[in-house]
């Protein structure tokens, strides 16, 4: 009886030792228990929604290094692509990439420490492990979120008794099954269905996911939010707001700075969301015998996609919406198009200039960036349809009679019309006038996007105003039939050729790029079935190939065609030839495309009111803040990278469009936030914003042309916003995207409507007068002359009132005039206005019309 009574005290002293060893954290949404091994404390149960998951583990990782870690970058790993990856004719990019082949970056730096805790103690709100050893000692708290039901909130703190380099890691929660996640994603370097084992496609290209547990820094980390999904269920990792650099801490350019590293891969090899804070080598990383290190950040595993939980990091956790609130402006963007339509005029500010060539006179402005066999002799034109729009609707003399001429003399003499067989491409974007010749940006080739670019969609907007062009209408379809020619059978083209031996070049790269627009441009123009039918084949290929797989190429030959603004193309080529065809795939494409397409904005650090000094000029930290701003290009190689983001939003007005479609409120707040209260880029004297943000507020600079791109995109969100606002009420026909740095469009070559009414873009300059900068504007002529509309545009999430001054000389001579109010369904507020300014009130984000008779 006696050893009855001993082996039952045994087994209850066993089964009370396993009860006290296995940990819980739980939620309605989440339930995490960790067990006690001879290894330590490991997670043996994750459940999500009820859904188990496998391949579980609990692991740290800590990175030590007793030295300063190698800095030598192993160009061997460029070998996994063909014929390796040499970018000696790139020197934008070569520093850039050898940096990423560092040990840091490929993650094989230092010292690897794996371990499981040892101890745990049960707090109120949540769980403490911690480990000791000889040379560090670790806690971890673990709690679970009380707003957001699927994240987990950690907190690691280090403490060191050796001096050293260190770097904390995630903990692994849970790897992808048989190590082939679904999808993965870094936002800014890559998204992916597809594992690449090709690390140049994959990390310098971004078209798939690496297969190598490669660092990423958060310079050019859109969302500060590595994921990867799996059956269903997506997990992430999002540092704590503050843990990343702050691109200008208090009075300097501090975008090169490095805290934060991201990854989709453990040291390991399999594949699970990882973030490093600090990171081996880098800024904090170095501690002496008893300094701490804390690290804090959530994992969020839902049983959803990785658009719904990239949405969480940027919108919950960051705050992405809340920077609007801080947004105001001393000039509004309406203005700031009139200031520039005064610049575009100066030939002097404009760098305007025109040659002779072969009997033509071309004008184009000066371009003083890099163009192989440049001698400070490049010109260029950017948006033809900006510039046919300003001048239809502005009525603007010098537009009209200097400029446009010239311009379309530029285009004529940019496509090669004579037989062969370049014969109605364009030989290249730039005129060098001291060589007589043009050429492209960075090589000797010709590439069909750019026959689409510089052919297509310059001379389709151009037609759009002057449809009676028969000369138009040749060249035209001489490029269309180029492109017929040198598409493929199954629907795709080469990217480039080579100019000396017309061979195709650049073959270890496919043109996952929009080329087949410029075929729906002929459609469009010239009413050709065989346009249509190749415009959709080029596009079927490009979404199998690039959107469904996130795989995308740029169109900057100085940047080897990184991806770039050429996704937000591809995005407003999909609707628009959704417009046309009316299948719901091709609109399908485009918001999947769009989706992917969000990641080129910045959507950190989160903008506050902190004051900051630029260059002995005091401003807040929202002002020059990088949330909001798209990139050039991102990813690893990116100019990005050295530059920050750009001013050019031209994805803006196709984002308002988007929210319309879609009521995905990201599309809305994103277009928003490019766009509003960005005072601290715009040159004072000719209202230009700055191309690159590190640049701020230094004007064109050596890129006169952008002045064109900036009126471009801004008409674009303007009429844009106005549509939405109206709920449809108020319209305007688009013509064609531009050339080469998004997907704005042009208008004014037609007439629109405002609540069935027909009008056309009428915005002469002088005629009005709105004084409160945070009102946006733009105006119309009712077909029949007799009526003006004002609409009125809030940017502001409070009620704003304006005085608008009217001066109708700038119409035709009336006798006198008189106003009604209405509101943004075209109701009628107020009657029988009289005078020539009059105070109109605009709810928050709202829009009013002022309808004015001309009597």
């Amino acid at each position: 009886m006696r050893w009855i009574v001993l082996l039952y005290s045994v087994i209850i002293f066993f089964c009370g030792q396993r009860v006290s060893a296995q940990q819980r954290l739980q939620n309605g949404k989440l339930l995490l228990e960790w067990s006690h091994t001879k290894d330590g404390y490991r997670l043996n149960g994750l459940s999500i929604d009820g859904r188990k998951l496998g391949n579980l583990s609990g692991e740290y990782l800590l990175l030590y290094s007793a030295g300063k870690p190698d800095s030598t970058p192993d160009l061997r790993y460029a070998d996994t692509h063909p014929g390796g990856f040499s970018l000696k004719e790139y020197n934008y990019l070569v520093r850039n990439w050898e940096s990423n082949l560092r040990p840091v970056s490929m993650n094989t730096a230092g010292t690897p420490i794996q371990f499981y805790p040892d101890k745990v103690e049960k707090k109120a709100d949540g769980l403490v492990f911690s480990a000791t050893a000889k040379d560090w000692d670790m806690n971890a708290k673990w709690q679970l979120d009380e707003q957001f039901h699927h994240d987990i909130k950690v907190t690691i703190t280090l403490t060191v008794k050796r001096p050293g380099y260190y770097a904390i890691a995630t903990p692994t929660l849970s790897t992808v099954k048989d190590n082939k996640p679904d999808f993965a994603m870094v936002p800014g370097y890559f998204q992916s269905n597809t594992i690449q084992h090709d690390l140049v496609l994959s990390y310098a290209y971004g078209q798939g996911i690496p297969d190598q547990p490669v660092i990423f820094r958060e310079r050019t980390a859109s969302t500060l939010s590595p994921l990867v999904t799996k059956d269903g269920i997506t997990m992430a990792v999002i540092p704590e707001p503050g843990t990343g650099r702050d691109p200008w801490e208090k009075d300097g350019n501090t975008h090169n700075v490095w805290k934060l590293g991201l990854s989709v891969m453990n040291r390991a090899g399999n594949y699970t969301p990882v973030a490093y804070h600090p990171v081996l080598g880098q800024t904090d990383s170095y501690m002496q015998a008893g300094e701490q290190r804390t690290f804090s950040f959530r994992y969020t595993a839902q049983p959803a996609d990785w658009y719904t939980v990239y949405n969480h990091a940027v919108n919950d956790v960051y705050r992405f919406p809340d920077q609007l609130k801080l947004k105001t402006t001393k000039q509004s963007v309406s203005d700031r198009i009139f200031a520039m339509l005064h610049y575009l005029d100066n030939d002097s500010t404009s760098m305007w200039h025109t040659f002779k060539y072969k009997g033509l006179e071309i004008g184009a402005q000066a371009y003083l960036g890099g163009v192989v066999g440049s001698g400070k002799d490049a010109m260029k034109n950017s948006d033809y349809g900006a510039m046919w729009m300003l001048a239809n609707i502005t009525g603007d003399s010098v537009l009209l009679n200097k400029r446009l001429p010239a311009a379309l003399n530029f285009k004529l003499a940019q496509q090669q019309a004579e037989p062969g067989f370049f014969q109605g491409a364009a030989v290249g974007q730039y005129y060098l006038w001291k060589k007589q010749r043009f050429t492209e940006e960075w090589g000797t080739y010709v590439e069909p996007i750019a026959l689409t670019y510089y052919t297509m969609l310059d001379m389709g907007n151009i037609l759009l105003f002057e449809p009676e062009n028969k000369l138009l209408q040749q060249r035209l379809r001489l490029g269309a039939d180029k492109l017929l020619q040198w598409q493929h059978e199954d629907g795709h083209w080469d990217v480039a050729y080579d100019d000396a031996t017309t061979k195709a070049v650049f073959k270890d790269i496919p043109d996952l790029r929009p080329t087949f627009y410029g075929l729906l441009v002929a459609y469009r123009i010239l009413k050709d079935e065989k346009y249509l039918a190749a415009a959709r084949k080029g596009a079927d290929w490009l979404v199998h190939e690039g959107v469904d797989k996130g795989a995308f190429l740029g169109v900057c030959g100085d940047a080897r065609f990184v991806a770039d603004f050429a996704t937000g193309q591809t995005v407003q080529a999909l609707l628009d030839l959704y417009d046309i065809c009316g299948e719901e795939s091709y609109k399908n494409a485009a918001i999947a495309a769009a989706r992917i397409y969000t990641a080129s904005v910045y959507t950190h650090p989160i903008p506050s009111r902190a004051k900051k000094m630029v260059r002995g000029q005091e401003w807040e930290d929202w002002q020059i803040s990088q949330a909001g701003l798209s990139f050039e290009h991102g990813g690893s190689l990116g100019s990005a990278n050295t530059h920050g983001p750009i001013m050019l939003a031209s994805h803006a007005g196709m984002f308002v469009r988007l929210f319309a479609l879609t009521h995905d409120s990201l599309f809305i707040n994103m277009a928003r936030a490019a766009i509003w209260g960005r005072d601290a880029f715009i040159d004072k004297t000719t209202s230009v914003a700055s191309y690159y943000w590190t640049t701020m507020n230094a004007g064109a600079g050596p890129y006169p042309h952008h002045a064109w791109w900036q009126v471009g995109l801004l008409t674009d969100y303007l009429v844009s916003e106005t549509n939405l606002r109206s709920k449809g009420g108020i319209s305007f026909p688009h013509g064609f995207i531009t050339p080469k740095v998004g997907p704005h469009t042009c208008y004014g070559f037609a007439p629109g409507k405002i609540f069935g009414k027909a009008v056309r873009l009428y915005m002469p300059d002088g005629m009005l007068r709105v004084k409160n900068p945070q009102v946006d504007y733009i105006s119309a002529l009712g077909t029949t002359n007799d009526k003006i509309y004002i609409m009125l545009l809030n940017d502001d999430d409070d009620a704003q009132q304006t005085a608008v001054q009217f001066d109708a000389a700038k119409v035709k001579s009336v006798q006198h005039v008189t106003a009604s109010i209405l509101d943004e369904t075209g109701n009628t507020e107020t009657t029988a206005l009289t005078g020539s300014q009059w105070q109109v009130q605009i709810p928050p984000f709202g829009l009013k019309i002022l309808e004015i008779s001309l009597l």
